[in-house]
């Protein structure tokens, strides 16, 4: 950890299968104020004892200090940091016969956002990418701004409509990005829902971990 750093060398937790038994493998991450244990606890919820879980904790348990919406540029250098973090996880993942269209992204909240949003700046096929309340980051965001293909990787967002946290318009605009982006995209709004995780949202990352290797 540097401070031009912040969140290298930071713990990774891990839960699930070996990684070189398992089918596939998640990367969450957790969001603002949370912890590397909160966020892997979801991987007992979804109950996928053959996947490799792993969950990377930021500095002092935030990815970036300003809001999501505020110009990227103003969270930095913990936003950099924070994409290097997940850029080095799928990186060893990978030097583990583990490649990106076997892993799928998830984050809550911050986490949402910094999944996303590496999947947005770094097109692939994955096995998928969940963000769970969140959206992507940046003041203005523009579909030309992103280039690449993400190759049909299943992308889901589930939000409230009025979380107090993420834009309606925020999640929605993000959701036509990564469809642009070639995601095959499911955007679920809860009308009324609180800024949490609910058994509908359980139930589509189950799916998109289900379909880990048909594609």
């Amino acid at each position: 950890m540097s401070a031009s750093d912040p969140h290298a060398g930071g713990t990774v937790l891990t839960a699930g299968a070996a990684i070189d038994k398992a089918r596939g493998a998640m990367i969450l991450v957790h969001g603002r104020g949370a912890s590397a244990a909160d966020i892997l606890s979801l991987a007992e919820v979804l109950d996928r004892p053959d996947i490799a879980c792993f969950a990377p904790e930021a500095s002092n348990n935030v990815w970036y200090p300003l809001p999501f919406t505020a110009p990227a540029e103003r969270n930095e250098p913990h936003l950099g940091s924070a994409l290097k973090a997940i850029a080095s996880l799928l990186a060893d993942l990978s030097a583990k016969a583990m490649p990106p269209e076997r892993i799928v992204l998830l984050g809550f909240s911050q986490g949402a956002c910094l999944a996303l949003t590496f999947a947005a700046r770094n097109p692939m096929r994955y096995g998928g990418v969940a963000a769970l309340s969140g959206g992507l980051i940046g003041a203005d965001l523009r579909p030309e701004h992103f280039a690449g293909s993400l190759a049909e990787t299943p992308v889901f967002l589930g939000c409230s409509d009025v979380d107090p946290h993420i834009p309606l318009a925020r999640v929605k605009q993000s959701a036509e990005i990564m469809l642009g982006l070639g995601g095959t995209v499911t955007e679920r709004i809860y009308p009324g829902f609180g800024h949490a995780i609910n058994q509908d949202e359980i139930d589509h990352v189950r799916r998109i971990v289900d379909g880990i290797g048909s594609g």
